[in-house]
């Protein structure tokens, strides 16, 4: 599953790349190009606009949320499929590429030295070169996940 996320709603093309699906923020004032590039990807559209519903042969969710979870949710109950723990982390949130794992003494001097002593699992883009490991963003991924779990029972 592939999106294209407008301008207004950068902080979810984020947490569907955190949650290792691609997605394209597009945050241009450009509608032709928007709905080209959509057609041609093959990407769901994620909008916030209502205007956009007239085009025809793209699929398209409008997002009714103002916070970033609740936005998800919706995405994840209208488009009716699942988020996997497997796919958390397997794409760069700054600029989208796949992410490729990497030996912590490639990244001796490149990390804080605390994350160096606490982590052992390190990843890099292979476009930004920006490095990631379990922080913060994974505690917060995973408290999304659990309630939708508990939700679900």
């Amino acid at each position: 599953m592939r999106f294209i996320v407008t301008k207004e709603m950068g902080k979810l093309a984020k947490w569907l790349r955190i949650l290792g699906y691609d997605s394209v923020y597009y945050d241009k004032s450009d509608t032709p190009g928007l709905i080209i590039r959509a057609l041609r990807e093959e990407r769901i559209l994620l909008t916030r606009s209502d205007g956009l519903t007239k085009y025809k042969g793209i699929k398209l969710v409008v997002i009714k949320h103002d916070h970033v979870e609740d936005q998800l949710d919706q995405t994840v109950e209208e488009l009716g499929f699942q988020v996997e723990e497997k796919h958390v982390f397997t794409r760069c949130i700054e600029c989208n590429a796949p992410l490729n794992g990497i030996s912590k003494a490639k990244i001796e001097g490149k990390v804080p030295e605390y994350v160096l002593k606490t982590q052992e699992i390190f990843k890099i883009c292979p476009e930004c070169n920006k490095i990631f490991w379990k922080g913060t963003h994974w505690d917060m991924v995973k408290g999304w996940l659990e309630g939708r779990e508990r939700g679900k029972g």
